[in-house]
Formats: C-alpha cells, structure tokens, sequence
C-alpha cells in the first residue's frame, strides 16, 4: 500500500531546489553568494504598522477571531477595492487568509471537481499549476511569448478555453515576468470572456501598486463589472507594505464561493495570525507614502539590471512595467561551453553556471514554464545589483 498520496506524488520537485542546494553548499564553503532569487521587497514594514501589531498585543488581541478575518479589516478591504478599484463588494463576499497563497489554494479546493481545467499563462508563478493538481483540477497551459510582453492573446485564449474550463488565472503585474495589463488589453480579454459563460477568472493582484513609469493599474472586475461574478479578485499586503511574513492575503467575490473557501479555511488554519489582522488593517487604512521611496528604488534598480542584462552578449531582457522582477531571456547561451568544457543545454544548465562561476543565485525559467529564461528579483540592495551584473558579465565573457 503506498503510504503517500497519490495527488503529492503528481507535483514534481521544485526546479529551484537544486540551485538553492547548491547555493547552501558554496555558503557552507565561504563563498559570498548574491541571492536574486527571493520574491520579496527588502524594506522593514512601515513603522505605522508594527505600532499597530504591538498596540493589538497590548490590548489582549490575541484570542482566536472570524475564521474569515475580524469585521473591521473586511470593511477595510470593502472600502480598498471601492476606493482604489471601483468595485463593490459586501462584507460577506471577502475573505482573509493567511497569505494570498492559502487564499488561491482555497479556491481552487472549494471549486475544482476531477477533470476540471484550468487555465494558466506561461510564464506563471510556480504554485499555480500544482495548487490545480493538489485540487483535483487539470492545468491547461496557454503560452504567451515574449513578443507579446508575455501576455494573453485574446484570439489564443477562445480557442483554448473548452466546456471543462472552470478558471483562468490573470496575474498582473506578474511574477516572473513583470508584465502589466492595460485597461485595453483587460477589456479584450473580457469580450472573450463574454463568449464563455462558464469560464471564471482568479486575477491574482498581489503586486498591484508596484508599477512603474506612470503605468495605470486595472483589474478585470473593474473594468468588466458584468462579470463580477465570474471573477474572485485576490490581494493581499505582503509585498506592497513589505509584510511578506505577516500572511495576510484577502479576495472578494460571489458569496457563495467565498462560504466554501471559508470551509476549507474551517478545517486547515482557522482565523489568521490576529495581531497581523490588527497590522493589516492599519496598513489598509493608513497612506501610503511609504511606498515611494520603494519604487524609487525598486525603479533605479529595475533600470539598473535590465541595462545591466541587454548590456551582456547572448541575454536579451524585456523592461518590466510593475512587480520586481526581470525575466531574461537565454537563448543565446544556450549551446556555449564553460571553461571546462560542458555545453549549456537548458536555462536550468545556465542558472547552475551562473551560480557556480558568478556567484549569483536566480530561478530558471522552467520553474515558470516558460524557456529559455531566468527570474531575478531586484529586490535587494543597488550594491549587491552592481556586483550580480558585473560578475554575470565577466562569466559570460568566458564562454566559448
């Protein structure tokens, strides 16, 4: 009798395993190893909200609450997704979860029957697919190429959706790829949608308000409020108020869905972290100044790398236009041979390279489903940037 589920043993091993393996062993060994590979921001959470966490802890706030989230921070986020998005929900159609992560694998649980597809963009942030297989679901894979700023194609999307389709998963601005939505390309993507009425949509929206170079953020419910109930709309605080370890992630969306992914919630962690509700809603309901001295640096180093990549023969790199992350593309190494004569067949290979002669940790691009690329994230300190690019630079220079 096998003693392992027989859903866990479909998820392959993460492809980022064996780098950060690798990257443990050079550390061990005294190697200075520069790490572009963390997925979230560098800065400490505002002041404003650890002051409110410690207040709540002061208070006594620390007893089970909603398995849903306290009252006040679901009116919070009621009154984020007016304010900011132009979408009205009530309190009943939001939820909170620990993490945007416990948020998306909810849904999926709480909707998915046996051969239910769904669909996601390639390149896609790496849980997506194995939350679908862990579900019960089928991923369906639909390929945006870098011609298209790794974005849907309307007339690709109809012809992939089928009568199992159940989701769509829209992640803008995205991980890895850093590409945006504009409201035109949203409003493309709902006539679709129109065609299809038993299509839904999850749009992932966790890096919402880090985009650059005066870009407008759109979300598909805003945009397309006919099909509200046919989207859930996911955040959460991790990586604009620089609370990653906070897990708070919320959605909204038809209340009946939300019920069922308040179910699941029930049986797994109940309520989330209560001193992190307290925090969250402080960060909901305060400016967000803060957050310009971040996209100023996050844009400075954006530039930085991305000039810093294009500048180096065989890596190409698309300018992001939100998140940060850059994806560069490849190809142009693939086939060359190390000093010791190896031949670097894959983007996987490439990472490995990189890491052993450059000293530079980053994700290959089969991580994301989308090859020959690599992600790395800016998110770290202009110093160590500089260094990251110039010891890329030299590395490659090596290959024959």
């Amino acid at each position: 009798m096998d003693f392992i589920s027989h859903s866990l043993k479909k998820i392959k091993p993460s492809p980022t395993m064996v780098i950060t393996a690798k990257a443990r062993e050079l550390r061990a060994a005294g190697e200075k190893i520069i790490s572009l590979s963390a997925g979230e921001p560098d800065f400490d959470t505002p002041e404003h909200i650890k002051d409110a966490a410690i207040k709540a802890i002061n208070m006594g706030y620390t007893k089970y609450t909603n398995v849903e989230g306290i009252p006040e921070l679901k009116q919070a986020i009621v009154n984020k997704f007016k304010n900011d998005n132009e979408i009205n929900y009530n309190i009943d159609q939001v939820i909170v979860g620990v993490g945007g992560k416990q948020i998306l694998f909810n849904a999926l649980f709480a909707s998915l029957n046996s051969g239910d597809e769904v669909i996601i963009p390639t390149p896609y942030w790496v849980s997506y697919p194995d939350m679908t297989i862990l579900a019960g679901g089928t991923p369906k894979f639909l390929n945006c190429n870098e011609e298209n700023d790794f974005k849907i194609n309307p007339a690709q999307l109809d012809k992939i959706i089928s009568k199992k389709t159940k989701w769509i998963i829209l992640n803008s601005p995205s991980n890895p790829s850093g590409s945006c939505y504009t409201k035109q390309e949203l409003i493309n993507i709902a006539d679709v949608l129109r065609q299809h009425k038993d299509v839904n949509v999850i749009t992932d929206d966790i890096y919402e308000y880090i985009v650059y170079d005066d870009f407008k953020f759109y979300t598909l419910a805003q945009i397309a409020p006919d099909l509200k109930d046919r989207i859930l709309t996911v955040n959460g605080v991790s990586k604009s108020y620089c609370m990653t370890g906070w897990r708070i992630g919320y959605a909204a969306g038809r209340k009946d869905l939300i019920q069922a992914m308040m179910k699941i919630q029930g049986q797994s962690t109940s309520n989330p972290t209560s001193i992190s509700q307290y925090a969250a809603l402080a960060g909901l309901n305060g400016d967000r100044k803060f957050l310009e001295p971040c996209l100023k640096a996050f844009n400075e180093r954006k530039n930085l790398v991305v000039d810093g990549l294009n500048s180096i023969d065989g890596i190409s790199c698309l300018m992001p236009k939100g998140a940060f992350y850059a994806y560069p593309n490849v190809s142009g190494l693939i086939g060359k041979k190390t000093k010791n004569g190896k031949s670097l067949s894959n983007d996987t290979e490439v990472v490995e390279w990189i890491l052993e002669e450059a000293k530079v940790a980053a994700v290959p691009g089969s991580a994301f489903g989308l090859e020959p690329y690599f992600r790395v994230s800016y998110a770290t300190s202009t110093e160590d940037l500089k260094i990251a690019i110039q010891n890329l630079k030299n590395s490659v220079s090596e290959l024959i």
